[in-house]
């Protein structure tokens, strides 16, 4: 049902975070282009995605993606993956974890783990094969509706709201928190930090981040110094 995290960011998670953000940064442009392209050609007439798209004029289509032109440019709203041959899904599927809208109908797909959509919390209408389930099950969507060969799953439910059973899955000095259909995680309240929250005060990013820049700056250096004994030694 959920994931609860034992506990609030450490200095190793931060350190995680960070290379994990870069390559994000650098990445993300090229992930959000690989998922609307993994399937040929432009999103269907007809489909969920196609009509949410073109109710909204700040949206655009892309491939097979509907995105954003503003606040946010080029964030992923909807993804039409139907029709698509697809036995599994693409690679870069978890960059479309903004999407509000996604049709997957028209696929010989397997089973999805509950996991495959572990972040897409603005996620409010998914289209499937009608073998499939809706991800999380029905306890996760407000309607499960089936017509002809398809089936959707509509208005995600945010489990930490709708029943108090999750409430103890989390440590004290933390909260539940939505982490996409079915999946929930545990985060830190307020200043309190660490394994299972119980560190408490504000975390010395300071300290942290000039001891990263010092050891990075150091590898930097070492890593210059051996490129120049290679290059008098050849």
């Amino acid at each position: 049902m959920g994931r609860p995290v034992a506990g609030g960011p450490g200095p190793r998670a931060w350190v995680l975070r960070l290379l994990l953000g870069l390559a994000a940064w650098r990445g993300g442009a090229a992930g959000r282009s690989a998922v609307c392209s993994c399937c040929p050609g432009p999103v269907r007439n007809g489909s969920s995605v196609a009509s949410y798209c073109a109710a909204r004029p700040a949206l655009e289509l892309q491939g097979r993606c509907c995105l954003s032109r503003e606040p946010e440019p080029g964030v992923i709203v909807g993804l039409d993956l139907g029709n698509c041959s697809l036995t599994f899904l693409c690679a870069g599927f978890p960059d479309a974890n903004t999407a509000l809208v996604i049709d997957l109908t028209e696929n010989p797909l397997g089973n999805i783990p509950n996991t495959t959509f572990q972040g897409f919390t603005r996620l409010q209408s998914i289209s499937l094969p009608r073998a499939l389930e809706c991800p999380g099950g029905n306890m996760a969507w407000d309607l499960n509706t089936t017509h002809g060969d398809s089936r959707t799953c509509q208005g995600q439910r945010n489990l930490c709201n709708s029943s108090g059973e999750l409430a103890w899955l989390c440590p004290e000095n933390s909260q539940c928190s939505p982490d996409g259909p079915g999946l929930v995680q545990c985060l830190c309240s307020g200043s309190y930090h660490g394994y299972k929250c119980l560190r408490e005060g504000t975390f010395p990013l300071l300290l942290f981040y000039g001891t990263l820049g010092a050891v990075t700056t150091t590898l930097s250096l070492l890593a210059w110094g051996s490129q120049r004994r290679k290059a008098k030694a050849s």
